[in-house]
This record gives C-alpha cells, sequence and structure tokens, in this order.
C-alpha cells in the first residue's frame, strides 16, 4: 500500500501535541478520507476484468505480485473489488480463522454439530423442469406438494430440507471473499494514471490551500 498513500493528499490540524505553545500550530497527516477509485466507464465494464480466485493465506500483496509483478500495487486489487476494510472482507489466515470461530461459537461441538439453517434440495417435475432451486434458506421441515401435468399425478415431495452446519456456513461466507476480480494487466496503466488526478483537491474547495494540502479551521483562535 505504500505507493497508494504516497498519492493519498495531506490535512492539516491543530496541534494536540502535549507542550505545545504556539495556538496556530498545525500538523499535516494524510486525509484517510480521501479514498481513490477506479473511474466509472472501468469499474463497471466486466470486459477490464477477470476472475480471481485467493488460494491459501494469500495477501492483497502477494497477489498484486503475482500477478502484477509488484507487490506494492495491493491497492488496485482492493480497489477493484471495493474493499475497505481488508480484515473483514478479504479471507482471514487460517489460524486466524480458526480462532474466530472458537470465539464466535464457544466450542467445538456448537462449531461442527449446531444447526445455523436448512437449505432446500432441487426437486424437478418428470419433464425436467425446476419446480425447487437447491440452495434456498428454510425452516425444517420442509415438503410441498405439486401437480405433474405429465403424469397426471399430485406428487408429495416430503422432506427436502438439508442441515446446514454453523462450521459449513461460515466456511461457505469465507470461501466467497475468495473469488474476486483482477484488472486486466494491459489496463493497469490507466489507472496508476489516473490516481494522481482523483486524489487532488481542486482549487476552490472548502479548506483549500493547494492540490495536496487542505487545512481545518482554527478554533482556538475563534474562542
Amino acid at each position: 500500500m505504500a505507493s497508494y498513500f504516497k498519492q493519498v493528499p495531506d490535512f492539516e490540524y491543530v496541534s494536540r501535541i502535549a507542550g505545545s505553545k504556539n495556538i496556530s500550530d498545525y500538523i499535516a497527516v494524510k486525509n484517510l478520507f480521501k479514498k481513490g477509485k477506479i473511474r466509472d466507464d472501468i469499474f463497471q465494464e466486466l470486459a477490464f476484468f477477470e476472475k480471481y480466485k485467493i488460494s491459501g493465506n494469500d495477501r492483497p500483496d502477494n497477489v498484486a505480485f503475482e500477478v502484477y509483478r509488484d507487490s506494492n500495487l495491493d491497492w488496485v486489487i482492493l480497489l477493484a473489488n471495493n474493499i475497505i476494510n481488508v480484515q473483514s472482507e478479504w479471507p482471514l489466515l487460517q489460524d486466524d480463522f480458526d480462532r474466530y470461530l472458537v470465539e464466535k461459537y464457544g466450542d467445538y461441538n456448537t462449531l461442527y454439530n449446531g444447526i445455523h439453517h436448512y437449505e432446500t434440495s432441487e426437486v424437478k417435475n418428470s419433464q425436467g423442469v425446476t419446480v425447487v432451486p437447491s440452495g434456498l434458506e428454510v425452516s425444517s421441515p420442509y415438503t410441498i406438494s405439486y401437480y405433474d401435468y405429465l403424469t397426471s399425478l399430485q406428487v408429495d415431495t416430503g422432506n427436502i430440507a438439508v442441515s446446514v452446519t454453523n462450521y459449513d456456513y461460515e466456511i461457505k461466507l469465507e470461501d466467497a471473499k475468495r473469488n474476486i476480480f483482477l484488472l486486466k494487466k494491459e489496463y493497469l496503466g490507466i489507472i496508476t494514471n489516473d490516481m494522481p488526478e482523483i486524489m487532488e483537491y481542486r482549487e476552490g474547495a472548502t479548506q483549500y490551500v493547494s492540490s495536496t494540502l487542505k487545512r481545518g479551521d482554527n478554533i482556538r483562535l475563534y474562542s
């Protein structure tokens, strides 16, 4: 992320450092509220991206190095998937994931044997038409009755609900995070060239000092 934060503009706010004697002292920090983005005409067009599956304990910088041969382009990986909080939106390291599960469910019995919910099994009629799709979250037991026009019979399915344990549910959520999109290498230059313009402050904006600096009001001077 080093190359990303170099492009984040600064914001000056009144110094709160102990011992500061001058009420007009300011401290410059990175404006973390200024967020980079991939411009809409690219972000909304799937042709600019390709599917990718995160493996093992790979981090964004690992993926960036594998794909772009530059680990500092991890911010491109995150922007392409609109990931803001890596800890919650990126797959956890295995040890962290195991610890999270135990802390959430309290014990292994609840984790592995506790039922989180039930999902339907697929039901088709004699013509191969889907009557009930698989994967619908339902209560258990779950049965349906339908009329099969080909056989002229009323069909009772019996229970078609399959239990999903807490562990299976959490694994499914975590695996879903592994399916991401990557910006194709041939368009990488467009994004890196766009970033300085996206990050800069516009002249005339509130608290504007320069294209890379804004300054907060010093309420000490007016109190």
